[in-house]
């Protein structure tokens, strides 16, 4: 190994091979049988369950915890699928610490919930493994609907309308599909190729053809797609990423976290990968702690996430702030970001700290400097492609002609969360049912 964690710049191999495999291997190890009965049992079966509430997706949560209990895992994974189809995804990378299992009783009565998102995923993956798919189109209605989109939304929309009858068309911009599920997701959350390997057991619905490489507005347009088939799907997520709007933000050595991850996830020797030794994440969500705690598992010696506003006020959940830090990421708060400071590649990053009083969020005068060559932004992503006869209200399309639906990251109506997209598609699908069939 030519490097190590005190190599200086951006470069790869910081750590041998091995201890990267074992840095991104399975972080929620799976439940094996006995644990998932054991886990299944604390379950007090609630009459109007509030963890079925919590869920944006409104799983029945008590009925598939009761059928793993009574030996039925298969069933279990039906009664997901039913409600989530990439209820295995969901399962893995949902941040059920703050939706069903914070509702759960046990966790009010004990600080310990049942363990749903594991036992959802002992469901499906067991369900998974037996081979073939679970359900069967309906009979041909000899409609033909648009999806833009192979994320979450569109691949959900995709399949209810497949199981219905119709046949879809997915329009996807990039070279796979999966959206976030395969590309925005830190790698040891989603292990082994299990975010392909759902989109493949979900097209053996049938009636879905993806067609990769190809861009709203750029190789086709909506009056194209209104024009070819008999309903529309948008769910082009968002593109597009904010600016730091300080001096020096186009140094080398600054980049987009999300595209970090991106390709992150795409590189299959991980000890390819360069990374920084002083790495820099500006932001408080998800994508910012996804970027920091893998440029540390990659072997970068420090790293550093800055968030503009309090602790309290991240939008990543508590549990991901803990396993941050855990993985040895600093968390600095109440300070934002002026200037990049740097020789063409970027030395040092400079904040101000800020006071987020009545009046919103104050920069004060007193700064401090954090040494840095490598520095990626995560905060947050915008709205782009959106075709000219949407509305954009807030940075999300609120509006569409009739004739054209939208679901996911794209729109309002819940947080940017695999989940949420997956219901959003499955009902827009069921209101489009409804229309093209009158």
């Amino acid at each position: 190994m030519s490097n190590s964690p005190l190599t200086p710049g951006i470069v790869a191999a910081r750590l041998p091979a091995a201890q990267i495999a074992a840095h991104f291997s399975d972080h929620t190890p799976a439940l094996d049988r006995h644990e998932a009965h054991v886990a299944a049992d604390r379950c007090y079966f609630c009459h109007d369950a509030p963890c079925i509430t919590a869920c944006p997706t409104s799983i029945d949560i008590p009925l598939f915890i009761r059928q793993i209990a009574t030996g039925t895992a298969e069933a279990a994974a039906m009664t997901i699928w039913e409600s989530n189809i990439l209820g295995g995804m969901c399962a893995r990378v949902c941040p059920t610490e703050t939706l069903c299992e914070e509702a759960c009783v046990r966790e009010a009565a004990e600080g310990k919930p049942v363990e749903i998102g594991r036992l959802q995923r002992f469901a499906t993956d067991t369900a998974m493994a037996k081979g073939g798919h679970p359900f069967t189109r309906a009979a041909s209605t000899g409609k033909s609907v648009a999806v833009v989109g192979a994320g979450p939304a569109g691949l959900a929309c995709a399949h209810r309308l497949a199981l219905h009858g119709h046949d879809v068309v997915i329009y996807e911009r990039r070279a796979k599909a999966g959206g976030l599920n395969e590309f925005g997701i830190a790698s040891y959350k989603s292990t082994q190729g299990f975010a392909q390997a759902e989109v493949e057991w979900l097209l053996q619905i049938g009636g879905i053809t993806i067609k990769t490489g190809v861009e709203l507005g750029r190789d086709l347009s909506l009056a194209d797609l209104r024009r070819d088939h008999d309903a529309v799907f948008l769910g082009i997520g968002l593109g597009g990423v904010n600016a730091l709007r300080a001096a020096g933000e186009d140094k080398a050595g600054v980049r987009d976290a999300v595209d970090f991850i991106a390709e992150l996830r795409q590189t299959s020797d991980l000890t390819t990968l360069p990374v920084g030794r002083d790495v820099v994440v500006i932001g408080g969500g998800m994508t910012a702690v996804d970027a920091a705690v893998q440029s540390k598992l990659l072997g970068a010696q420090n790293v550093t996430i800055v968030y503009r506003r309090g602790q309290e006020k991240m939008s990543a959940s508590g549990y991901e702030q803990v396993h941050a830090t855990s993985a040895g990421v600093r968390i600095i708060c109440n300070a934002a970001p002026v200037a990049v400071h740097g020789n063409g590649s970027v030395r040092e990053v400079e904040f101000a700290y800020t006071f987020d009083g009545p009046d919103g969020l104050t920069q004060t005068k007193e700064t401090f400097r954090l040494k840095a060559d490598q520095v990626f932004k995560a905060i947050g992503q915008t709205l782009t492609g959106a075709p000219d006869v949407a509305t954009v209200e807030a940075g999300k399309i609120a509006h569409l002609p009739a004739g054209v639906w939208a679901g996911g990251d794209c729109t309002g109506g819940g947080e940017d969360l695999t989940v949420t997209a997956v219901a959003q598609g499955r009902d827009a699908a069921e209101s489009i049912h409804s229309s093209l069939m009158g």
